[in-house]
């Protein structure tokens, strides 16, 4: 067993887009580990920092860092979602003193939700599990039919994912400490080229 942390921030730090600068306290929960400020530089510059328009789902919120990086970076809707009643009251307050009208904070397991949730229905799925639970196969698995062709789901784990799921590729990966990153697109399906005999 690993000996608990020692000045774990209690708070994250935005790094680019609208709020740039801007602190979102992060509460002490166990297992609440926010993305590293390095791990989020580098998927929005994979991103391509301006993600206008886009409609992207953080779907085990925690902290709140990656969907509120998303927000400031111009992201047209971000909905995110997280079991602790706690957590999501902070995200609605933080999103109020941002002024972030289309951001949303809503209390729900993101396994059950991703089940039931449309397909194709987002640019950008981020998913950040606890890493001991294990879902970060189960919950890219979830996501890669809610993305559109193109759109792509970003898993973040204490291991990597040896292969992506049916119907993601790997566009990039990185390795923070014990931090894994995954970006994961899904691809375009071809035109069926039909010839004569």
């Amino acid at each position: 067993m690993k000996p608990p942390q020692r000045g774990r921030p209690n708070e994250v730090r935005l790094i680019g887009g609208a709020w740039k600068r801007s602190k979102l306290p992060v509460p002490d929960r166990p297992g609440l580990r926010p993305t590293p400020d390095r791990v989020r530089e580098t998927l929005f510059n994979w991103l391509g920092q301006d993600l206008s328009g886009w409609r992207v789902l953080d779907a085990f919120a925690g902290s709140g860092a990656l969907g509120f990086e998303a927000a400031s970076r111009g992201a047209a809707q971000v909905l995110l979602l997280e079991q602790d009643a706690q957590l999501v009251a902070g995200f609605k307050a933080h999103a109020q003193r941002l002024g972030a009208t289309g951001l949303e904070a809503r209390r729900a397991d993101a396994m059950a939700w991703m089940a039931a949730a449309a397909p194709e229905a987002w640019e950008l799925v981020l998913l950040d599990p606890p890493f001991a639970a294990g879902l970060a196969l189960p919950a890219a698995r979830a996501a890669a039919r809610l993305v559109v062709p193109g759109g792509f789901v970003y898993v973040e784990s204490g291991e990597a994912l040896a292969e992506p799921p049916p119907g993601l590729e790997l566009w990039r990966e990185g390795r923070a400490g014990a931090v894994h990153y995954q970006l994961l697109r899904r691809g375009y399906t071809a035109p069926v080229s039909v010839t004569g005999p």
